[in-house]
């Protein structure tokens, strides 16, 4: 009976080791008695006028059991369960599931079937990896835009292109199972236990790649470049599904398909699937050296190879429950053209596992709701294209707008930012209120003024415009067993369907949904 001990803190220049030593103390027990102890979790608290410390969880089993549970009692310790899940299978194996997207709902879904027994299919509309890479390292480049295969579509999905954080807000078990065979695939083991995990671009390529290729050898298949295009329904259930002309046979259909899939939509709705715009953000990336960001975090101690990457997450809420907030931020990143449309701009963030760009960046999104776009079902999609159409007519092509902190706060275009942009398409100093609403920029002003009173770096630095994508626009309204609305075989999961946020969301509710099917009769 494992028992977990929480909120162990000590300075950062202090070893695990003396941690374990502190946590064992703090709950009146002595070394001899203890059988193993790791950690669980691990913080790093840098808040201003704190001591920068790390904030540790351990697990801990003792040698005598008796003792375990007294130990439990006093302290109120809780018991540590591994997760371990059988999914009670009795879908006949025999049955077709297609998945429609293979990102991280569409990957992790595919894997539990495949795992099961079950032959899943997938249909993806972009390319594979070695092919989606060439796609947008050309378009970055100054080469044409592929619009079905680039930072947004494509084997990985977005999260392929971006720092591969691994933070989630949901307190799923399945959680774990996620990270654990994140980590069987290739990613390292501390992510397990950080506190704020991440990959990085350029590893979580090759796990997607792993995963694919061992789902494969299961049995299960991986179309690309092959989008779902319509479905062939009878009496409120999917029989078969069309893609480039092909019809193929579905017994179940996963819904997967990215927050980018416009057309997707569209075409759902007109087969008569529900589908009702949601609340989202949009604003730009805010930009500023890696090392103006630690001195914020970290004061006197910035520099200190023995810290991490400085990170942060800000936010503010106003009194009509709106928030301008940060977003994604990537240390040692890099602000990245994210366009699937022609004509268009879009920015995201990305950044490499070593985090060792000269800059960060971060979303600074405000949020928005139907109240402001409108409630029709693709409202919501049609505020943020046009949002994307703008900014393209501001530059007179893939250049992104851009403004300075300082510029922005104070109407100026003519104020220029000391910050070096890593948009690779270019940047063009551009006038935001002919882009964005005034109550956006207004609540945007606010955040960078309250912000930069906990991190002085946010009285300065460099937006880059649009930020569009941060969530789907939209929800494919499902029932308690996941189905859609009004079609029983259908399963909506993931991001693009309204019931994630990322990638670790996205990929419990890619399992989710596989159980739900796996757990079907016929």
């Amino acid at each position: 009976m494992p028992l977990i001990i929480h909120q162990i803190k000590c300075p950062f220049t202090e070893s695990t080791e003396y941690a374990k030593k502190k946590a064992i103390r703090s709950v009146g027990l002595d070394d001899g008695s203890v059988k193993s102890i790791d950690v669980y979790k691990r913080s790093l608290d840098a808040r201003r006028g704190r001591e920068v410390s790390n904030v540790y969880s351990f697990v801990i089993e003792l040698y005598d059991k008796k003792a375990e549970i007294a130990v439990a009692k006093r302290y109120g310790l809780p018991v540590y369960n591994d997760v371990d899940f059988d999914y009670k299978a009795v879908l006949p194996k025999d049955k077709k599931v297609v998945i429609a997207g293979f990102g991280p709902a569409g990957m992790f879904a595919s894997l539990a079937l495949a795992r099961e027994g079950y032959r899943p299919l997938v249909l993806e509309r972009g390319a594979k990896m070695e092919d989606r890479i060439k796609a947008v390292n050309e378009f970055w480049s100054g080469g044409e835009l592929n619009e079905d295969s680039n930072v947004q579509f494509g084997e990985g999905g977005a999260g392929t292109f971006s720092d591969g954080k691994l933070t989630t807000r949901i307190k799923d078990p399945l959680c774990r199972v996620v990270l654990k065979e994140l980590v069987h695939f290739g990613a390292d083991r501390e992510i397990l236990t950080l506190a704020k995990p991440h990959i990085g671009t350029d590893k979580i390529r090759d796990i997607a790649v792993r995963i694919r290729k061992e789902i494969e050898s299961l049995g299960g298949g991986i179309l690309f470049d092959s989008p779902l295009d319509g479905l062939r329904i009878k009496n409120g259930s999917i029989s078969g599904v069309y893609s480039k002309g092909r019809e193929i046979k579905a017994d179940k259909l996963i819904l997967s398909i990215g927050h980018s899939a416009r057309d997707t939509f569209e075409m759902l709705i007109k087969s008569g699937v529900v589908v009702e715009p949601k609340p989202f953000s949009v604003g730009a990336r805010i930009e500023h050296r890696q090392c103006d960001v630690e001195q914020s975090l970290y004061g006197a101690l910035a520099g200190d190879k023995r810290l991490p990457a400085g990170e942060y997450q800000l936010s503010h809420r106003f009194s009509d429950g709106s928030a301008v907030y940060t977003f994604c931020m990537c240390p040692g990143g890099y602000v990245v053209a994210a366009q699937s449309d022609q004509n268009s701009v879009i920015t995201n963030g990305m950044s490499f596992s070593t985090r060792d760009g000269k800059n960060a960046n971060a979303a600074l999104v405000v949020s928005v709701t139907p109240e402001d776009y409108g409630r029709g079902a693709l409202d919501g999609v049609k505020f943020a294209e046009n949002l994307e159409k703008k900014a393209y007519e501001l530059t007179g092509g893939y250049k992104a707008p851009c403004m300075s902190v300082k510029g922005f706060v104070n109407n100026d275009v003519s104020i220029k930012s000391y910050i070096e942009p890593t948009y690779s398409r270019g940047v063009e100093y551009s006038d935001f209120s002919k882009l964005f609403s005034q109550k956006i920029i207004d609540k945007m002003k606010i955040g960078i003024g309250c912000f930069s009173k906990k991190m002085h770096c946010f009285s300065d630095g460099l937006l880059t415009a649009p930020e569009t994508r941060t969530s789907s626009p939209v929800r494919i309204v499902r029932k308690d067993d996941m189905s859609a609305v009004g079609i029983d075989n259908l399963y909506p999961a993931g991001e693009g369907a309204g019931y994630a946020g990322g990638i670790m969301s996205a990929a419990v509710d890619g399992i989710k949904a596989a159980v739900k099917i796996m757990q079907c009769s016929k």
